[in-house]
C-alpha cells in the first residue's frame, strides 16, 4: 500500500537546504576578531539553530560592541556577499527532493531564523519555484526552539502541523519542529540530533525523494499504526 503524502513539507534552511553554516562562521570570526576577540569552532558550533538575536547577545557577551540589530545585519550581509560570489550551495541531495516534491503537487515553506531579506535571496537563487511561503527569523516574535515558526507556517499554509513533515538539521530547529506538531525528519549535518526527538533520522538527503517523505509521515502521523517514537 502506498503511502499518502503530507499536505506540506517544512524545510528549515541553514544547514538543511543550503550549507551556509561555514560563511556563517567565518563572518562570525571576522566581527569578533573585529573587536579584538577570539571566535572558535566549537563557539561557532553552539549557535547552529539559534535565533539570530539570541545569538547577536552572546557575541556581545564576547566584546562586539555593536548593538543587536546592527551585528545581525553586519552577519547577514556578509554571508549575502558569500552567497553572491560562490552561489547557492545546496546540501547533498536537497535540490531533487526539492524537485520531487514539487514535482508531486506538496506545498512547501521555508522556515529559518535568518533574516526575511536573505532566505528572499536564497530562494530568488534557487533554480526551481520551489516554496509557497517563507518565515523568517523576523517574522515571529518566538525563536526556534519554540515552536512558533512552524505553527505560523502551518497556519499560513492552512494546513494543520500534524498533516505536515518537517526537515531540520539542528538540535534548536528540530525541537521546535516536534513541538510545533508536525512529523519531523532531522538530517545531521555539524552537530548530532540524537536524543532530541526525531520522527526519523537520515544521514543524508541524497537519493531521497518525495516518497520517503511519505513512508516517515505515514508511518508517524498521528493515529497511524507505526506511531512515533
Amino acid at each position: 500500500m502506498t503511502s499518502r503524502l503530507p499536505a506540506a513539507v517544512l524545510w528549515d534552511m541553514d544547514g538543511t537546504l543550503v550549507d551556509t553554516e561555514p560563511l556563517w562562521m567565518a563572518a562570525e570570526t571576522i566581527l569578533v576578531g573585529a573587536h579584538g576577540g577570539e571566535w572558535s569552532h566549537e563557539k561557532s558550533l553552539q549557535l547552529v539553530g539559534l535565533g539570530l538575536m539570541d545569538a547577536a547577545r552572546i557575541f556581545q557577551a564576547e566584546g562586539v560592541r555593536m548593538d543587536a540589530a546592527a551585528i545581525v545585519d553586519r552577519l547577514t550581509d556578509d554571508v549575502l556577499a558569500g552567497l553572491a560570489r560562490d552561489g547557492v550551495p545546496f546540501r547533498p541531495g536537497a535540490r531533487d527532493l526539492l524537485a520531487s516534491l514539487r514535482q508531486a503537487g506538496v506545498k512547501m515553506a521555508l522556515v529559518t531564523m535568518s533574516m526575511r531579506r536573505m532566505a528572499r535571496s536564497i530562494v530568488d537563487l534557487i533554480d526551481i519555484d520551489a516554496f509557497d511561503l517563507v518565515i523568517a527569523g523576523d517574522d515571529v516574535a518566538r525563536p526556534k526552539p519554540y515552536p512558533d515558526p512552524y505553527l505560523a507556517a502551518c497556519d499560513a499554509l492552512g494546513v494543520r502541523p500534524e498533516d505536515a513533515v518537517a526537515i531540520e538539521d539542528s538540535p534548536n530547529g528540530l525541537r521546535s519542529a516536534v513541538a510545533s506538531g508536525a512529523v519531523s525528519i532531522g538530517v545531521p549535518n555539524l552537530v548530532s540530533l540524537e536524543g532530541v526527538g526525531a520522527h526519523a533520522l537520515w544521514p543524508t538527503l541524497a537519493g531521497r525523494t518525495h516518497a520517503d517523505i511519505a513512508a516517515v509521515f505515514g508511518t508517524h502521523r498521528p493515529g497511524a499504526d507505526g506511531g512515533a517514537r
